[in-house]
């Protein structure tokens, strides 16, 4: 992005700011879908994240590469908001009275994935990481930024970057397969394994 452009978004141009939408929305949707897992939720994460970047324009500096590590930031502080409010709903909605059986929508979305085991198994090995090493791996591994951009994205020192990433990595080596085949993986799960190996950073 050239400076022209970051001072236009700056000033509130609602074109540049358009520019930056169509530039980056789906990367952000990315990095939403993998800490939520939710296409719903995903979308819904894209639209608040541009809606708070708009609000904090001002603190987009005028001179710089890629805002991408910026509006990955904001997506997700987006997204623990998000998460928390969905607690918050769910623990409340468990205390009303049930008269019918509310409809659970996870298997349609689960039929959207041609392999449905090799998903649980992902999703039961990152449900073990803690929420910042899910974070950073995101960040890291799937949205490609590098150690400096992740830890402007979360406000944290390289080192705490570099930390929870080999935390993730070896929690994410452990649990990726299923307990009947433990120290038997299987090829197409090596390569689920295999990108989260560090390259020249």
């Amino acid at each position: 992005m050239d400076t022209n452009l970051r001072k236009r978004i700056r000033a509130g141009d609602h074109n540049a700011f358009g520019e930056l939408f169509d530039a980056y929305a789906r990367s952000v949707y990315n990095h939403a879908f993998r800490l939520t897992g939710e296409w719903s939720t995903a979308e819904d994460v894209v639209s608040l994240t541009f809606l708070e970047a708009w609000r904090l324009r001002e603190r987009l500096d005028e001179e710089g590469g890629s805002p991408l590590p910026w509006l990955l930031g904001i997506a997700t502080n987006v997204t623990r908001n998000t998460r928390r409010a969905t607690r918050r709903h769910a623990t409340a909605v468990a205390r009303l009275p049930r008269d019918e059986t509310v409809r659970d929508f996870a298997d349609e979305v689960a039929d959207r994935i041609d392999d449905a085991a090799q998903l649980a198994v992902v999703r039961t090995a990152l449900a073990r990481l803690r929420r910042a090493e899910r974070e950073v791996l995101a960040l890291c591994v799937w949205s490609g930024l590098d150690y400096r951009a992740a830890a402007d994205a979360l406000g944290v020192p390289v080192g705490t970057v570099r930390s929870r990433l080999s935390r993730a990595r070896t929690k994410l080596a452990k649990h990726m397969e299923p307990p009947e085949r433990r120290g038997q993986m299987r090829g197409d799960r090596t390569t689920a394994v295999g990108p989260l190996r560090e390259g020249s950073r």
